[in-house]
């Protein structure tokens, strides 16, 4: 199974709202070029900018004509209410109204996480979606699972970033130790590429389609952003393991497909 994670696009409108759509589409398009295509896409958070049902129906019209499925992850910049005002009850969401769902494909079990602490720039997911995923873990042990969330659950050295991690990391560590067939944990939130040992698997953020974030690992280095190229990641879901690819989208010169 191939799994396409990309992040971060914050989608907006207005006057600031052709970049981040942009590169939204580009990272979509190039997603299409690919060979064998993924089977599906996974947006892990800070889908919006604002959270505003505007936004969510700006984005919407982007992903609403991609003829692969996506499915979508809150992030600290979304709103859990307004998604599901939009995207509730379709494909995109699971088929539900839950901002936590997951799928199961015959090749691998997607789970999607909802991190969103309202209110605060970290995440936390509480000990009834932490009771929820160990029981959706526990229902197919014997299929690879691949497990979604915005926030990253470890430090990685940047420490404005890690001021705002995931809260209840050891938790989900916990969790994620009991079941050896989750062969990923895949985050965002960074806006930079990271990799990480995590509770018994591996740990990987994807970069964001819009803008990256600087690598400031010392206090005393002020966090911005940076012109690095946009990309996403490829999981392939084989054999009872994983391995993911980088793609480059904004200086690549690989092919892009059109929607």
């Amino acid at each position: 199974m191939l799994i396409a994670q990309l992040s971060d696009p914050h989608v907006t409108t207005g006057p600031l709202a052709a970049e981040p759509a942009t590169g939204l589409h580009r990272a979509l398009g190039r997603v299409l070029a690919l060979r064998p295509r993924p089977d599906c896409v996974v947006i892990t958070g800070d889908l919006v900018a604002n959270g505003r049902t505007d936004e969510y129906v700006a984005l919407r019209e982007i992903v609403g004509r991609f003829p692969l499925p996506v499915h979508l992850a809150t992030g600290n910049h979304d709103d859990r209410e307004a998604l599901l005002d939009t995207f509730g009850g379709t494909p995109y969401v699971g088929g539900g109204f839950s901002a936590h769902y997951h799928l199961d494909h015959p090749d691998a079990t997607l789970v999607v996480l909802d991190s969103l602490a309202p209110g605060d720039t970290g995440g936390r997911l509480g000990e009834e979606q932490l009771g929820w995923l160990d029981g959706v873990l526990a229902g197919r042990p014997e299929v690879p699972a691949v497990v979604c969330l915005h926030h990253p659950p470890v430090a990685v050295g940047v420490p404005t970033a890690d001021a705002v991690r995931l809260a209840d990391a050891d938790a989900l560590a916990e969790v994620i130790g009991r079941h050896p067939h989750v062969v990923r944990v895949a985050a965002g939130h960074l806006h930079r590429p990271v990799t990480s040992a995590f509770a018994g698997t591996v740990l990987t953020t994807a970069p964001s389609t819009w803008v990256q974030a600087a690598l400031a690992m010392s206090a005393e280095e002020e966090a911005g952003l940076v012109a690095e190229p946009t990309a996403f990641l490829l999981h392939r879901v084989v054999g009872g393991g994983c391995v993911t690819h980088t793609v480059q989208v904004s200086h690549a010169a690989g092919r892009a497909g059109w929607y």
